[in-house]
């Protein structure tokens, strides 16, 4: 990740660079902005790749225990009968 400071950069030359790595923009040493390449990516992952809400789900469902895929197939065979 490039790091570079406000009053030294502009927006276009951040997009240039996000183009091979991202781009950490800077106000008197604190970070101000990211400017990363989505090329290829659709709104929707890009959103939810930004999504303090959607990570905190996805990490509270890796803690969840998991059962093995025969007892699953066990459970769904009971539940149609």
């Amino acid at each position: 990740m490039k790091t570079v400071e406000l009053a030294e950069t502009n927006l276009e030359r951040c997009v240039t660079e996000a183009g091979a790595e991202s781009v950490l923009v800077v106000k008197k040493g604190k970070p101000l902005a990211l400017v990363s390449n989505v090329q290829g990516l659709d709104a929707e992952q890009i959103e939810l790749g930004t999504s303090a809400e959607f990570w905190k789900l996805i990490e509270e469902r890796r803690r969840q225990k998991t059962i093995p895929w025969e007892e699953l197939k066990k459970r769904l065979e009971a539940h149609d009968d």
